[in-house]
């Protein structure tokens, strides 16, 4: 009986851990595509004002 019952309690330690590491890659990786939309948007942003000051240079 006690064999099955440390058993059991190991188990629950390692889904435990592995959900408490799921977690922390979720987070880390919602922080990243957080980050990575705004490098994006500054990118596309910086590309229109350049493409717009190219068109100022033709309207002279």
């Amino acid at each position: 009986m006690d064999e099955c019952a440390q058993t059991s309690a190991e188990f629950i330690l390692l889904f435990g851990g592995i959900f408490v590491v799921v977690l922390l890659v979720i987070y880390m990786y919602n922080n990243y595509m957080n980050d990575l939309g705004g490098e994006i948007n500054s990118k596309e942003v910086n590309e229109f004002n350049s493409q717009l000051k190219t068109l100022k240079n033709y309207f002279k």
